[in-house]
C-alpha cells in the first residue's frame, strides 16, 4: 500500500485526483499507476484501470484470479466491473468512497470471488484528497 500511496502523491502533483494502484502477484509486483483522466483526456483512467491493462498485458491473460490490487481508495463501479472481468482475487484499498465506492451497491459489482478488505493508510489517503480538492475550491 505504500507504493500506492507513492503513486497517489504523484497524481496530486501532475494535477490528477490522488489515487494509486499497485497489482501483485505472489507479492511480485506487477503494475502501478495513477489516476491520468487529465493527462489523457479520458475519464476511465482510473489507477486501477491503467494498472488491470498494464498486468493484463504483461501476464498475457485476461483473468487475474491470484492477484491482488492495492489501491488508495474504495474503486467505483466502473472499476469494480473491470475488476470482476479480470475475476481479481482480492482488493485492499486504504479508504472507504461512501458516496462513489463499490460497496454501496447491492448486490456487489465484484465477481463473487473476489475477497475485499480495507487495509492501512488510511489517513494519509485521506489526507491526501482533502488537500488536493481544498485547494481546487480556493
Amino acid at each position: 500500500m505504500r507504493i500506492a500511496i507513492e503513486e497517489a502523491q504523484l497524481a496530486y502533483e501532475e494535477g490528477e485526483v490522488p489515487v494509486g494502484a499497485v497489482l501483485t502477484l505472489g507479492g511480485e509486483l506487477i503494475a502501478r499507476d495513477h489516476n491520468r483522466t487529465e493527462q489523457l483526456c479520458d475519464a476511465t483512467a482510473h489507477a486501477e484501470m491503467l494498472c488491470l491493462t498494464a498486468a493484463t498485458a504483461h501476464l498475457r491473460s485476461k483473468y487475474l484470479r491470484q492477484a491482488v490490487m492495492y489501491i488508495t481508495l474504495e474503486p467505483c463501479a466502473m472499476c469494480a466491473g473491470a475488476l470482476a472481468w479480470v475475476q481479481i482475487g482480492e482488493i485492499v484499498f486504504a479508504a472507504s468512497d461512501p458516496e462513489r465506492g463499490f460497496s454501496r451497491y447491492k448486490p456487489s459489482p465484484l465477481h463473487p470471488k473476489t475477497q475485499w478488505r480495507q487495509g492501512p493508510f488510511e489517513q494519509e489517503a485521506l489526507a491526501l484528497l482533502k488537500r488536493f480538492f481544498q485547494e481546487r475550491r480556493l
